[in-house]
């Protein structure tokens, strides 16, 4: 069987933007005959995260992630449709997704990496499973749920960066929901804040690259700032809640994660009783199904909605990465790759 398959070209560097030729496309064959526990595997989506530029370096700096390597194929969050199998718990039709997913238009893997779901929880839209009802939704609602001491009636604020990108967008709609009275987002473009306030409910928005974000935060936020949820990298109440998702703006940085903050900044964090604490959903799987199932009942009731930017061709996986690193995408940016 041939098939297609995009693996690491060369490195960025430490501190080096990650370009598309970072990247290549090449044509191998694969061997259809299984063996035991294996599934033959159609891709259908593949997913681009801003982690992934870490496991571009020769060392991703983080223990749980293991740096790519050169002239093999890329791996990352994916989705598709098994088309033989030769493990229990698959068959032939079956809807598959991993979070090691090779960049291939058809890939052999153990049946033990592969995830069955049901199309049906998120209504046909199986692309979903790498965003809102997979990793990025179990990243916003466990780390709101966990780090952001949302209490129903207690008048909070939330600020969201990154707001319209995959997590951002689902965390502000998870603080919403849990009773948070104002959730103000701070993301990159006048229709990323339009979109924010009138599809996803948001209170205002911000648009770092035109506003002054600080004025902008004194204006949408008169009653201080009482949770934030940092995805990139303003005055918070006494007692706030910083929760460290993840820090795009530093990831092209050879700085170690999370970035060092000045002493002046940890005095003040120390004298208002605020907590700065790194969130990583690794560590909350044990409450992984349960928090799916939920996020699939959000989606489906419509009280979450969901923003997904979709690159066609294998042949972009470089394409769509660099975009989402500059903030390109309006929601989750994702690959389709077949039917």
């Amino acid at each position: 069987m041939l098939v297609k398959k995009v693996v690491l070209n060369c490195r960025p560097g430490s501190n080096g933007v990650p370009d598309p030729g970072n990247f290549r496309l090449e044509e191998t064959t694969l061997d259809p005959d299984l063996g035991e526990e294996e599934v033959l595997v159609k891709t259908q989506y593949l997913s681009v995260d801003p982690y992934m530029r870490c496991r571009m370096n020769e060392d991703s700096g983080a223990e749980y992630l293991t740096p790519w390597k050169l002239s093999e194929s890329v791996d990352g969050g994916g989705v598709g449709v098994v088309l033989s199998s030769r493990h229990n718990a698959f068959r032939e039709g079956d809807v598959v997704t991993s979070f090691t997913w090779p960049w291939q238009s058809h890939v052999v893997v153990k049946g033990s990496i592969l995830q069955k779901v049901n199309p049906e929880l998120v209504d046909g839209h199986v692309s979903y499973f790498l965003g809102a009802v997979g990793m990025t939704g179990l990243t916003a609602l466990l780390g709101m749920r966990e780090k952001g001491h949302v209490t129903k009636g207690a008048n909070q604020t939330l600020v969201v960066s990154g707001a319209a990108g995959a997590c951002g967008s689902v965390a502000g709609q998870i603080g919403r929901l849990d009773g948070c009275s104002r959730v103000v987002g701070i993301c990159g473009s006048e229709d990323k804040c339009k979109t924010l306030v009138e599809v996803l409910g948001f209170s205002g928005a911000i648009d770092y690259r035109r506003q002054d974000v600080a004025a902008g935060l004194r204006e949408n936020c008169p009653d201080g700032i009482d949770i934030y949820f940092d995805n990139v990298g303003g005055e918070m109440n006494e007692g706030g809640h910083v929760i460290l998702c993840g820090q795009i703006s530093q990831y092209n940085k050879d700085v170690p994660y999370p970035p060092p903050l000045s002493q002046e900044t940890q005095d003040n964090l120390r004298k208002k009783n605020i907590t700065r604490e790194r969130f990583m959903v690794l560590n909350y799987m044990s409450q992984a199904q349960d928090a799916l199932c939920e996020l699939g009942r959000l989606v489906a009731s419509g009280q979450v909605k969901v923003l997904e930017t979709i690159e066609n061709g294998i042949e972009n996986m470089g394409v769509a990465f660099c975009s989402m690193m500059k903030g390109g995408n309006l929601g989750k940016q994702i690959v389709k790759i077949s039917h």
